[in-house]
């Protein structure tokens, strides 16, 4: 296929010069109609772009094939066999993924951490989990990918799940051997699911970690607005063989899509495929230098430490890392990644993506350069100075990783949808949770619907949340109580 082509882009600068009158959505007609307060912050263009697919960019039975041939186009440049793009984020996207392999009551191996919309799709599918251990670092208090040997014990026992899902990259850029789980799971006839969604750019250079298609996953979800160049909610989920239907998966991904998908999204997940297959190496080539050259200067501010290949990989640990993720360590400094999340933004204006009890996570890009990793480095460096005025930030009460494996009474969905009470913290203790309880980001909840509450669990989002964690799910914002199923009669 002609990879300079971006039929969206394309049938947008049509419609734009053959001078459409609508009578159709979007209702502010390209703007004319939008509040000129709205225009002047966010500029007629944005709304010049909203156009609907459907007699819009295409014609009313989408005979030019507009958005069929831009999935074409990214499934070649990324060697999957299809590609489908997703205007509602790798949220969607990943419950899609899982619907198409599962359904209700039916098992599927699924890692502990996570994110809550792989649980938010146990909930609405009535899937079955099997719960799968990853590795947990009790040191540094983070979890890794799981490990092939785990996959391989959970299918024996589990002979009957109808296949995984599996995180990897996670927020902190630690990566599992998807191609060695991707045999076993074909050993046994079963389909892997890869939720990728911090690694769109994977496929585009050979010195970061391998990508889901190239290792063999049958079904690889992404999000382009993470690490690539498309605007918020852009996702792509990739696919080849024949373990997962297509057909099935298009259907289950109509059952959640909207029906009225963003152009916004489309033309700008066109326009960077086009851009990735043209420049792509030589931009990637470039940041991966710059976040090795900004790793150094970090490590040479006092009290702080990027975390690496030393922390992260090894036996028990993860595969392979991102580099263009700098997960800063604070110990040295004594304070919090909560505190200094909280500081970079008020006093340096800059913002940092994952915080937590001892780290922040700086995402580095293409689109980074020696401009805003300067920004970067000049913000720690002010940090470093005003950390002794900081006050010590309270403890958080961390668990151990056995603590953390909570034993699960009820299914997911079962648990959500129950008759329930809201009940104070001491008296949840050893009932079950039926709500999320999810420190954000990363986005994987330490109590599930379905799971019996623990003390040390509830020592931990509590002590979390007074030291500054959000948790943005619980339906007491102040963990004074827990939702929890209903006893009977």
């Amino acid at each position: 296929m002609d990879q300079s082509r971006v039929p969206v882009l394309e049938a947008l600068q049509a419609y734009r010069e053959r001078g459409y009158t609508p009578f159709n959505p979007p209702g502010h007609r390209q703007g004319r109609g939008a509040d000129p307060r709205v225009l002047e912050i966010l500029g007629e263009a944005v709304f010049a772009a909203d156009v609907i697919s459907v007699n819009g960019l295409d014609d009313r039975l989408n005979r030019q094939g507009v958005i069929e041939e831009a999935q074409q186009l990214m499934a070649e440049a990324v060697g999957a066999e299809q590609a489908f793009f997703s205007t509602c984020g790798s949220s969607l996207s990943v419950k899609s993924a899982m619907l198409s392999v599962a359904g209700p009551h039916e098992k599927l191996i699924v890692p502990r951490h996570v994110h809550k919309s792989v649980i938010s799709g146990l909930i609405l599918s009535g899937v079955s989990p099997v719960w799968l251990s990853p590795h947990w670092d009790a040191e540094r208090h983070l979890s890794h990918p799981p490990g092939v040997d785990e996959v391989r014990e959970l299918f024996e026992a589990e002979p009957e799940a109808k296949g995984m899902l599996l995180v990897t990259p996670n927020d902190y850029g630690t990566c599992g051997d998807i191609a060695a789980i991707a045999e076993v799971c074909h050993e046994f006839g079963k389909p892997l699911i890869v939720d990728e969604a911090w690694g769109a750019h994977l496929p585009f250079h050979g010195d970061l970690p391998p990508w889901g298609m190239d290792a063999n996953a049958d079904v690889v979800v992404t999000s382009v607005h993470k690490s690539g160049a498309a605007v918020e909610q852009s996702s792509v989920f990739h696919m080849q063989g024949d373990l997962v239907d297509p057909n099935v998966l298009k259907a289950r991904e109509d059952l959640l899509a909207t029906t009225s998908p963003t152009s916004l999204v489309y033309a700008t997940l066109d326009g960077w495929r086009r851009h990735m297959v043209q420049h792509g190496e030589g931009l990637l080539t470039a940041a991966l230098a710059l976040a090795h050259s900004t790793r150094a200067a970090i490590n040479d501010l006092p009290g702080l430490r990027v975390m690496g290949e030393a922390e992260f990989l090894g036996e028990k640990l993860a595969k392979s890392l991102d580099p263009l993720k700098m997960v800063i360590d604070l110990t040295g400094l004594g304070i919090s990644g909560y505190q200094a999340a909280d500081w970079l933004r008020e006093h340096q204006r800059v913002t940092v993506g994952l915080s937590d009890h001892r780290r922040v996570v700086a995402q580095f890009t293409h689109a980074d350069d020696h401009r805003t990793a300067g920004i970067l480095l000049d913000a720690l460096g002010a940090l470093v100075k005003a950390a002794d005025e900081m006050q010590t930030p309270p403890p958080v009460d961390l668990p151990s990783p056995e603590d953390l494996q909570l034993e699960t009474a009820m299914l997911p969905r079962d648990a959500f949808f129950a008759e329930v009470e809201q009940v104070g913290a001491d008296q949840a203790i050893g009932r079950i949770c039926a709500e999320m309880v999810t420190p954000y980001p990363p986005g994987a909840p330490a109590i599930l619907p379905g799971e019996v509450i623990t003390e040390e669990v509830v020592d931990y989002v509590r002590s979390g949340l007074n030291a500054g964690m959000q948790l943005p799910d619980p339906a007491d914002s102040e963990l004074k109580t827990f939702r929890v199923v209903a006893r009977k009669p």
